[in-house]
Parts: structure tokens; sequence; C-alpha cells
């Protein structure tokens, strides 16, 4: 995304697409500060209540999209410094639900993976062992994050000069291959018995206990799902543990569902309820690995964030008098933010290298990025930096 001054920042606000604030962060203010600076007017493109009523009235469409105009106006003429302070208020306010939310996923965990464990070998009912295997691996994973998100906190800067916040994102992507390993084994297994067994047994002997410890760890994952739903925003964390709740929703409910047809109706749906939840289980960490690759792989910002970079890098200064260049991608979970911003070529060095430093100082300290880089050109003909050339 690139722009040749101040004036093409109106642009790039007003011609965002529905697709790109959909993408974006969760910010949907009522109001608009009349104190905020506005020196491209973008007020003006606001819609009034009224209006979106009458909007209404001729597709609803229409209206959800000039809403979400109006949120990403107000999240553009909001300061960077009130993006920061709103950032440490909510992250300071979640501090202590994120870590009840960890240590209570990471004590439920454990016990469930004792109680279904024992509900897949007292009942040799394939899809409570699959059941069984997950809250094994709901363990790992627990232990894994946590000692991640501790080893990432405290690496040495001079031996990983970019910090650790990568290592959770490499962690699970690790963690997602092994789950999709020890899931194809019980996929295999359940296929040998369908293959190998006898029709003429009709059902499988029912074990209530074994039934009973599931549904309990049904309600359990719930509750914990329900209450790592509010906060998952705040934490990648947390964020993980969510996911993982929600698949155990499945996973549990539907083996809990299998594992009785087995033995009341036919017994060949314990097996086939088995391979329905590993390729479930399979399916869904696929799809979080491949997320996971996306971050590391340097995927770009959601479209909203760059607005708000350009456009408070526009107006930063009176000496700033353009921007060439904005990029914000992923390294790992958190952004690296490149600006290139236009100065009078007889800005004295001094004074090029302050605010171009100051600019990079309010960047860093917004929510979700990393680091930051200002560059300082002269013009704006040349082709854009950091380009490798055959």
């Amino acid at each position: 995304m690139s722009s040749s001054g101040k004036t093409d920042a109106t642009v790039h606000v007003h011609n965002v697409t529905q697709t790109d604030i959909e993408r974006a962060t969760a910010y949907s203010p009522t109001t608009l500060s009349a104190e905020a600076p506005d020196p491209f007017s973008l007020r003006n493109g606001v819609k009034t209540e009224d209006e979106l009523s009458q909007l209404r009235q001729r597709r609803k469409n229409l209206e959800n999209f000039h809403r979400r105009q109006n949120n990403l106006i107000s999240y553009v003429l909001t300061p960077m410094d009130e993006h920061t302070e709103q950032a440490k208020v909510e992250t300071e306010a979640s501090r202590l639900p994120v870590k009840i939310a960890v240590w209570t996923s990471l004590i439920a965990n454990f016990a469930l993976c004792v109680l279904q464990l024992y509900a897949a070998v007292s009942s040799l009912s394939l899809s409570l062992l699959a059941t069984g295997i997950d809250s094994v691996f709901d363990i790992g994973s627990n232990i894994l994050l946590f000692w991640l998100h501790k080893k990432a906190s405290r690496l040495d800067l001079k031996k990983w000069p970019v910090g650790g916040s990568r290592l959770e994102t490499i962690g699970n992507i690790v963690y997602g291959f092994l789950m999709g390993s020890v899931n194809l084994v019980v996929i295999v297994e359940s296929a040998r018995t369908l293959i190998t067994r006898e029709s003429d047994e009709d059902v499988n002997a029912l074990h209530v206990p074994s039934l009973i410890v599931v549904g309990a760890a049904l309600g359990v994952k719930l509750l914990l799902f329900l209450y790592s739903y509010t906060l998952r925003k705040h934490s990648s964390q947390v964020q993980v543990l969510w996911e993982d709740h929600r698949n155990d929703l499945f996973i549990n409910g539907f083996g809990l569902l299998m594992s009785a047809g087995g033995s009341k109706i036919r017994w060949y749906l314990d097996p086939m309820g088995a391979i329905i939840i590993a390729l479930g289980v399979i399916l869904s960490w696929t799809r979080t690995v491949y997320k996971q690759f996306e971050l590391l792989a340097g995927k770009s910002a959601p479209h909203e964030f760059l607005q708000l970079i350009i456009y408070n890098a526009t107006t930063f200064s009176n000496e700033i008098g353009g921007v060439d260049t904005v990029r914000a991608y992923h390294s790992g979970p958190d952004y690296f933010v490149e600006v290139d911003i236009v100065m009078d070529a007889s800005t004295p060095l001094w004074k090029a290298h302050d605010i171009s430093q100051q600019l990079q100082d309010k960047i860093e300290v917004l929510p979700n990025v990393d680091r930051a880089f200002v560059h300082v050109d002269h013009e704006t003909t040349h082709v854009p930096e950091h380009r490798k050339y055959i």
C-alpha cells in the first residue's frame, strides 16, 4: 500500500471495502470525539442514525456497510496514544481472568484426562478412545503453551534479537502435527475393526460409568468454552484454549452418542464414530496449523490497521510532506510495521531523525505491534526500498 502525499490518506480511508472492515480488529465506538484532529474532514463521511435508518429501508447491506465505515473513521481518528492506553487498560483488566482461564483449563484437562482414559479403557469403545486420546493431548497442549509463554518472555535478547513472540506460533504448529499423527492411528485402528470384526455381533456391552464420565467432561468443557469465549481476543493462549474447548464439545458429544449407539443399535457405529471424530480433529488442527503458518510467513495486517498507520503517519507532523509506503505484516502473532515518510530535502538531519524516531516510538507501543521501522526520504519518484533485484 502506497501513497504519494497527504491527500491519498483520505482516499484510502473512504474506499476501504466491506470485506476489509470485517477482517479488522474489534473496535466499534458509538461516538466520535470532537477534539480529535481531522485535517481531511473525515467526519463528513459519517452517517447519522437517521441516515442509516433511511439506508436500511433501501437495502440492509448498505446500512451495514456505512455502519462499518463509521467505525473505521472513528478508529482512524482516535489518536495512537488513546489506542495504546485503551489496550493497556484492557490488558490489565483481563490479566487475572486470563490467568484463571489458563490455570482452570490446565487443572480441568488433567482431571478429565484421567477420567476419560478410564472410560476408554474400561468400555473398550473406540469412540471413547478417540475422546480419551484428545484429552491426553489437551493437557499436553496446556503444558506446552504455558511453558512456551514463559520461555518467550525470558529469552536472551542478545541471542534472540527479535524476542520470543514466534515461539508460541511454532509450538502450535508442532502440536498440530502431533495431533494429526495420533488421530491417524485412531483412524487406522477403527478401519481395521470395521474390516475384521464379525458381522453377527450386533452390539457392544453398554458401560454406563464410562458414558457418565464423558458426559461430565462434556459439561466441564462447555463451562470452559463459555468462559474462554469472552477472553479469546485478549490472549493468544486463551484463543487456542477456546478453540480447543470448542472442538472438545463436538468430540465428547459425538463420541458419547456413537459409543451409546454402538451398544444399543449397531456395533459398527462405535468405530465409525471414532473415525469421524479423528477426521474432525485432523481437519480442525489442519486449519489451525495453516493459520499459524500464515503468521510465520508474514501475512499482511488487516486493512483497517494499515489505514490507522497511514493516517497517523501523514498527520503526525507538519514537517512530513507525505507517506510513500506503509507495510504491516505478521511476524508471529504480532506485527512488524514499515513506514516510509517524505520530508523536504532541506530538513536538518537532527529534526528528521527526531520526528521519525518519535513516530516509530508511537507505533511500537500500539497493541499487536512487535517492531516498527520508519524510513525518511526526500522524494517519491524512486522505487520502493527493501527490494531485491536480479
